[in-house]
């Protein structure tokens, strides 16, 4: 019998008081017995707080407390993990299936990186081959990450909007193992800062693949990348 890997789901919130309770029953509804559950709340002023105490005896740490921005909240949260694997599970985000992390662990996995595809508006959204991208190819709540490697490469909190990208793009590069999986694994909420600021995202995008490419992989990434961008800001996006 496959030793089945302890997996640490975290979820970061703030005053997210309409969406955090959906989120944290869908961790619960799991039916992989190897879950750690972790809770990192900005402060929240909403009422998000009292939710987290309705089902604080199921979780295994939490805290509040303001952090600098969504992505110093992950690292928060893989500080407190004590599991093989963490994945993020944002609020409003939830699972695809009650037993989508034992199908993700039925059998030895032999990766860095684990992922499969994403349901947003109900609509499954196939992550794409791992490749080097001007964008990320895998929906982050979809993607399982040894610890070990957050760890030594944690989410650079100067990129506020594409943090988990030059992650990712970091661990390709540097050759960790990625692997697809023909599934998906969450259902992703599409109102956070991310989608609602594309702009933003985008130029974020665009400072990562020049601190991280070389020229040649820039002359090739780059010019469609800053016509989506400039297109955006015409429309205010």
């Amino acid at each position: 019998m496959i030793e089945k890997p302890l997996v640490t789901v975290i979820t970061v919130c703030y005053n997210a008081v309409s969406l955090i309770e959906k989120t944290i029953r869908s961790v619960l509804a799991q039916q992989y017995e190897q879950i750690e559950y972790v809770v990192v709340d900005g402060g929240s002023t909403d009422g998000t707080i009292e939710i987290i105490r309705k089902y604080e005896a199921h979780i295994s740490h939490w805290i509040t407390e303001q952090d600098e921005g969504i992505y110093d909240a992950m690292n928060k949260g893989v500080a407190m993990s004590t599991g093989e694997w963490c994945i993020f599970l944002n609020a409003g985000d939830t699972f695809a299936a009650d037993d989508v992390l034992n199908r993700v662990f039925q059998v030895s996995r032999e990766a860095d990186v684990i992922y499969g595809d994403v349901v947003k508006n109900g609509i499954v959204k196939p992550a794409e081959v791992p490749h080097n991208s001007h964008r990320m190819y895998f929906c982050h709540q979809s993607c399982l990450t040894r610890t070990a490697c957050l760890r030594t490469f944690p989410y650079d909190t100067s990129h506020r909007m594409s943090a988990d990208f030059k992650l990712y793009k970091l661990l390709w590069k540097k050759h960790y193992r990625f692997l697809q999986l023909p599934f998906a694994i969450s259902n992703f909420d599409t109102t956070g800062v991310s989608n609602t600021n594309r702009s933003r995202g985008l130029y974020d995008n665009i400072r990562i693949i020049r601190e991280l490419d070389g020229c040649l992989e820039q002359i090739r990434l780059l010019p469609r990348l800053y016509f989506v961008y400039f297109l955006c800001k015409l429309k205010k996006q």
